[in-house]
């Protein structure tokens, strides 16, 4: 059986190298999606520990996992909050350590703008929590209102909890009761993410710059010994 992490924040595809970079914790889209490939359908197992992140992020983890034609098995051993949970939803069969704790919450933004902006981005909050319920849904059998409630009070389930209302199916080393899922908190800014990607290629062209030039320099070298080994 693979083992796959999922654990630190979880970021988009195109930011992963810049929390890389700062030795961040995270985890991507294509990091589930390239060890998933590698498992190649046989059976893994999802060792869960993240505060959340991204939604969109989340959602096509969400989405990978629940296609994924081998047997997933989720283990939530720390926390599974907000954008982690909905990831968390997508495998087959979710165990939460009794220490661990899901979380689910409303999605948030920063909005700015005059009121028609404002208004319009609480429709685009609306429609992503729409998405998330589904999730949740499917997993729990619960009714949308229900959740709905639930997102509303930024809920947080003990293992307990989480296995009444469905969010897992096991409680992780209870034998006898075995029955056969942060905001987000500590993203990056999105402008010290574009500060660094700026800086970073442009150490790239700078290097790639030095690299020709030095090549260009060798080659004139080469070309100037030929012409005095040719006199």
């Amino acid at each position: 059986m693979k083992s796959i992490d999922l654990k630190g924040l979880i970021v988009s595809n195109d930011d992963a190298g810049i929390y890389d970079y700062f030795e961040i914790e995270n985890s991507s889209p294509k990091k589930i999606v390239d060890a998933l490939a590698e498992a190649n359908g046989d059976d893994v197992e999802i060792n869960i520990n993240s505060p959340g992140g991204d939604v969109f992020s989340g959602s096509e983890i969400y989405t990978a996992l629940k296609s994924y034609g081998g047997n997933t098995t989720g283990k939530i051993v720390g926390n599974a909050a907000s954008a982690a949970s909905i990831a968390a939803m997508g495998v087959k069969t979710l165990q939460i350590s009794p220490t661990a704790q899901i979380m689910i919450h409303n999605s948030a933004m920063v909005s700015r703008g005059d009121h028609r902006d404002h208004e319009h981005d609480s429709e685009i909050l609306k429609t992503i929590d729409e998405g998330m319920a589904n999730a949740y849904m499917l997993k729990t059998g619960l009714p949308k209102e229900q959740i709905s409630q639930l997102m509303a009070d930024e809920t947080w389930m003990d293992a307990k909890k989480a296995k009444e209302l469905g969010f897992a199916d096991e409680i992780m080393f209870d034998d006898t009761h075995q029955i056969a899922a942060s905001f987000g908190g500590g993203l990056l800014p999105r402008e010290v993410i574009n500060k660094v990607k700026n800086e970073l290629n442009g150490k790239k062209i700078a290097a790639q710059a030095e690299k020709q030039q030095k090549e260009s320099e060798t080659e004139r070298a080469i070309a100037k010994l030929k012409l005095t080994m040719t006199i």
